[in-house]
Parts: C-alpha cells; sequence; structure tokens
C-alpha cells in the first residue's frame, strides 16, 4: 500500500490575540503567523491532494489536531505566553490559527505551544465557541462529545494485515494528562510581522507502534500505554523549518456583506436550543416571517415542475421528517432516480449538500432538483414565468415585487434553515425531564462505546461518525456497502479514486420515520441497518478506518444488544417537529 497525505498549510487567520504580560512600554510590537506543513520521514508533503509516498502497507486519512498555549522565550530565559490562543491544523482542511500580536522588539530563542487545551477549556462548553473559532466543533471536529472535553490530535488510516486484507487503525488523543508540550529552539527579534513555519513530520508520530502488538485503537483511556506512547511521539514529530521575517501581511477571510431587512418585514430569530452549537446564518439573506412564509409556499408549489405535478414537498413529506419513504426518489414524469429524497432539518449546520456534497451551499442546493432531468424537469425561466402572478408576496419578502431565481433560492433557503429539530424524548432526558428504559439506556451505552477487544470494549462504535448533539459529523464516508457500477457517490463529484463509494453521514435525528435507509434505501428497517454495521462489511480501500479496523467477521453484537440499539434510535423523533402543519399542504398535488 502507499501512504496518502495532504500538506497543512492551508491557513485562515482569525483576528489577532496578544501576547502578555508586561507590554505597555514596548516599542514597534509585532505579530507571529504561524504555519504547520507535512512532512513524511523529514521530507515536506508537497502540495497535492492526496499525495502518495511510498511507505508499504500504510496509508494515513486522517490527521487533525488542536494547538494552544503558545509562548515564546527571551533571551534571559523567561517567558511571553499567549493569554488566549488556539489553533486547528487538519490534514485536507482549511487550518483556523489565529495570528499572535503584541510581540515586542527583542530576541527570542525558542517556541513552546501544546497539542492540546488547558483543562478549563476542555472541559468548558464547545457551544460557547462562535461560528469559525478554530474550538467550534464544526471547525475542527474534535469535540468529544460523548465523552465530554476535546480530541487533541486524531490519526486514522489504514494498514495491510500479514494475511493481506485491509485493516483500518483510529488513534485518539484526548484527556488533560494526555496534552503533549512542544518546545523547540528558535532564533528570531521581534517588533515586526514574522513567520514561523512549523513541520509536523507524520512518520514519527507512529515510530514504535505496531498495530498487531500495541492494537488498532486508542482513545486515551485510563492505563492506555499506545496513548502514552503516541503521547511522547507528540512531542519530538515537530521542528522549525524558517521564520520569515517582514514578510507576513495579514488577511482576513473575507465574509459576504450583509443584506438589511427589507422594509416592512419581520425579523426571526430561530429558537435554537443552547446544546447545539452556534450557528452562522447567511448575512445576505436575513430570515423573515414573510422571507419564511414565502419559501414554504414555493416549497410546496406543484408550478415548480415541468408539468405542474410536483413540488418540493413531494419529496420532502414533513410529517416524514421531509422524506418520502421510497427507495428512491421519483420525478414528475415519473422518472426513476437512483438515490432517496434526503431528510431536511438542521440545515444550517451543514457543510456541503445531497449525499455526495455536489452543492456547497444550501442555496445552490434548492434550484439542483427543479432543473434535474430526473426530478422536476423545469427550466428556471419558465418557473418564474409562472409565478408572475406572486409579486406582492416577493414584495413583502423582498422589499419590491421582483421575481427571479435568486429570491426563489432565497426564499426557499430561508424557509428550510427555520426547519429545527431538536426536542426528541432523547433530548428531554437530557434536560431530566423524561426518562430512558432501561433497554434503551444500554442502547445509548454501545452507541456511545469503541468497539476494542484488546481492552474489553464492545461498543457499536457509533458516536465516531454520529457524535454530537447534531448526531452527524457532515462528513462523507464509506460505510462498508457494496455499490452499484453507476452510483460512485462522492467521486462522481471530486473525481477522485479516494472518495469511491463515499455518502454524506445523514443525522441519526428522527432515523426511525425516514425508512428506507442508506443512499439508495435498501435496507428496509433500523434492524436492517443495525444488522449491517454488526456483520461482514464490504471491505474496499476507501472503507472509513472507524469501520475498517473492526473484526473481518463484524461486532457480533448479541440479539438483545441489536435491540437495545434500535430502541435508542427511537428516542430520536422529535414528535413536535414532525407532527407539525404545514400552512401551504393544501397545493401539493404528488402524482
Amino acid at each position: 500500500m502507499l501512504l496518502s497525505l495532504i500538506r497543512l498549510s492551508n491557513l485562515i487567520l482569525l483576528s489577532a490575540l496578544a501576547l502578555v504580560p508586561n507590554l505597555g512600554r514596548a516599542q514597534g510590537l509585532g505579530s507571529l503567523q504561524v504555519e504547520v506543513v507535512g512532512h513524511w520521514q523529514g521530507k515536506p508533503l508537497g502540495q497535492v491532494w492526496p499525495l502518495q509516498v511510498t511507505e508499504p502497507n500504510l496509508r494515513v486519512e486522517r490527521l487533525d489536531w488542536l494547538l494552544s498555549e503558545l509562548a515564546l522565550q527571551r533571551s534571559d530565559g523567561s517567558w511571553l505566553a499567549s493569554a488566549d490562543w488556539q489553533g486547528f491544523v487538519g490534514l485536507g482542511k482549511r487550518a483556523v490559527v489565529p495570528v499572535a500580536s503584541g510581540i515586542p522588539a527583542e530576541r527570542f530563542t525558542a517556541v513552546r505551544f501544546k497539542v492540546g487545551l488547558p483543562a478549563a477549556v476542555n472541559a468548558a462548553d464547545p457551544v460557547q465557541w462562535a461560528p469559525g473559532h478554530p474550538l467550534h466543533p464544526d471547525t475542527c471536529g474534535l469535540h468529544w462529545g460523548w465523552q465530554g472535553g476535546y480530541v487533541f490530535l486524531a490519526l486514522e488510516g489504514r494498514w495491510q494485515k500479514p494475511d493481506g486484507s485491509l485493516g483500518g487503525f483510529s488513534y485518539h488523543l484526548a484527556t488533560d494528562e494526555r496534552a503533549a508540550v512542544v518546545e523547540l529552539p528558535v532564533s528570531f527579534h521581534g517588533g515586526g510581522p514574522s513567520t514561523l513555519r512549523l513541520a509536523l513530520d507524520a512518520a514519527l508520530l507512529l515510530e514504535g507502534i505496531d498495530f498487531q502488538r500495541d492494537g488498532d485503537v486508542s482513545h486515551s483511556r485510563p492505563g492506555d500505554a499506545l496513548a502514552q506512547r503516541l503521547q511522547a511521539n507528540v512531542r519530538r514529530a515537530f521542528k522549525v523549518v524558517t521564520v520569515a521575517q517582514d514578510q507576513f501581511q495579514e488577511t482576513l477571510q473575507a465574509e459576504a456583506p450583509a443584506t438589511a431587512t427589507p422594509k416592512g418585514a419581520t425579523p426571526v430569530k430561530l429558537d435554537i436550543t443552547k446544546r447545539f452549537p452556534q450557528v452562522a446564518l447567511p448575512s445576505d439573506n436575513p430570515l423573515t416571517e414573510q422571507g419564511i412564509v414565502l419559501g414554504e409556499r414555493l416549497f410546496h408549489d406543484p408550478r415548480l415542475s415541468i408539468n405542474n405535478s410536483q413540488s418540493c414537498a413531494s419529496c420532502h413529506d414533513r410529517s416524514l421528517a421531509f422524506t418520502d419513504a421510497k427507495r428512491v426518489s421519483i420525478g414528475a414524469q415519473g422518472q426513476v432516480g437512483k438515490r432517496q429524497s434526503m431528510p431536511l432539518f438542521n440545515l444550517a449546520w451543514s457543510q456541503a449538500f445531497f449525499w455526495d456534497g455536489r452543492a456547497k451551499t444550501l442555496r445552490e442546493q434548492v434550484l439542483m432538483p427543479i432543473t434535474d432531468p430526473h426530478e422536476m424537469n423545469e427550466t428556471l425561466p419558465r418557473v418564474v414565468a409562472k409565478l408572475a402572478g406572486e409579486g406582492p408576496a416577493f414584495e413583502k419578502a423582498f422589499g419590491s415585487p421582483e421575481i427571479n431565481a435568486e429570491r426563489i433560492a432565497k426564499a426557499i433557503e430561508q424557509y428550510l434553515l427555520s426547519l429545527i429539530s431538536q426536542d426528541s424524548r432523547f433530548d428531554r432526558a437530557a434536560r431530566k425531564v423524561a426518562t430512558l428504559t432501561e433497554q434503551e439506556k444500554r442502547g445509548l451505552q454501545l452507541f456511545v462505546t469503541e468497539h476494542d477487544p484488546k481492552r474489553g470494549l464492545f461498543g457499536a462504535d457509533c458516536f465516531h461518525c454520529h457524535g454530537g448533539t447534531l448526531f452527524t459529523d457532515h462528513q462523507f464516508k464509506n460505510n462498508g456497502l457494496e455499490l452499484a457500477e453507476d452510483d460512485l457517490g462522492q467521486m462522481l463529484v471530486t473525481g477522485k479514486a479516494t472518495d469511491r463509494g463515499k455518502f454524506k453521514t445523514p443525522s441519526l435525528r428522527n432515523i426511525a420515520v425516514t425508512a428506507p435507509y442508506m443512499h439508495d434505501g435498501r435496507f428496509a428497517t433500523l434492524g436492517e441497518v443495525v444488522a449491517h454495521y454488526n456483520g461482514t462489511l464490504h471491505r474496499s480501500d476507501t472503507l472509513d478506518p472507524n469501520l475498517a479496523k473492526h473484526p473481518a467477521a463484524g461486532l457480533q453484537l448479541s440479539a438483545e444488544d441489536q435491540q437495545a440499539l434500535v430502541a435508542f434510535l427511537n428516542t430520536l423523533t422529535d414528535e413536535a417537529f414532525i407532527g407539525q402543519p404545514s400552512l401551504h399542504s393544501s397545493v401539493t398535488q404528488k402524482p
């Protein structure tokens, strides 16, 4: 096998965070940008993902970590430490590393930082972090939703076993005692803009680790020698590459200009539970009562289809959590699709849309089914013409009666963003106003426990992909399904063989009412879904590492444990959400 890795230097610069203390009398205060690039056995990994480097029997597919407590050592041996500095770096992802400011014009001889977080920050509620902050769960994907605290470093991949089969490994460094302090010699003079470039040698992280001997799972549980080895390796895996001075110019990520609420429209603030991560709503499409009402009406309007027979709601029924109970969708003219309708709720947190992620924004997504020849098969100019009489509703929502494709998309976007599902019996139990049965509690325990027989753990490992209060990681995974030749998942969008068979991880909220299951509706019941993950998976090259690490024979959970998992999943149904009546169901015509 070959090792797949990627560069790490794509950085988003946040607002500068000051170093402390005693800076009041210093002149010419400077700033420091920290970049991290990937190496393998001392050699830079380059610019293209995926990048192949020769290394037998091994492939690394995920390497993400958190940084904190940046400090610089003065020539007198004292340290200038950051007051509040955290960063996130990940392979193949946009790193979020803030610029450190307030650096005086003096000589510095060492740099120190932590792979991990201070104990107080690690224990704090992650909902405090604004969207885009490195510790926001959707930014880093490293908050350990069911265990508490963060994963400080996630290292996952595939390895070839002696019998030639592909296994998986999943190493997660976590808990306060496993935070790794890294100290490196450096020489530069502060007072101006500087860039500190570090290298992380991924090969050193695995040095001295044998998958067969040491195991393919580590989650930093007490007494875990493998986690201790990984922590030691982290401390020596970094080195300073360069310190470039007078070359750094701070740039902030451009944001779309905010749009004022149209005159006469009533602003809407979504009522979102404090248990959910903070969310960034589109600043150029403020939610209003009039916009949401128009969006809901358009969502139920069959005029969006070629023959005026099918609306968005035809394939997205609220009583089914906005699915349609069909294996695959049927178009306005009877066309048979190849994928199931996805549920529509909590879309404000999604980062890509459709099973294959081909739409990057919700606004882009809502127009695609209208023009798709396998779905509504209409043109946008014809839709605009058919809606000519709706000018007064568009004027209420947008301030003028003009009707165009952009406004149609914005109105439907507003409606879909308002669909928040957050009050299942599980949620009420979390608030201590309801209780779970013993069987449901057993299902939850299985859900949040990894399968690690070497350490006496026999869980279902569901949380790796469905952790957190949203019950999804928003990622695209190969979950061990045998593929149809005409549907290779995300590979059809990216063209990358490494994305073969990867589909979007759906939320498990309301899962009991969204049958049948998987992208092609191949499983009729939740029992069949659990049996799939419990049994022998289709072991392709792109199978997710957290599934590939399971025994070839499967998890072998008992029938009682499988039933307990189903019982727990049934607690995720939000009856109030799916039972809410539509204001415009009367205009929906189903073929």
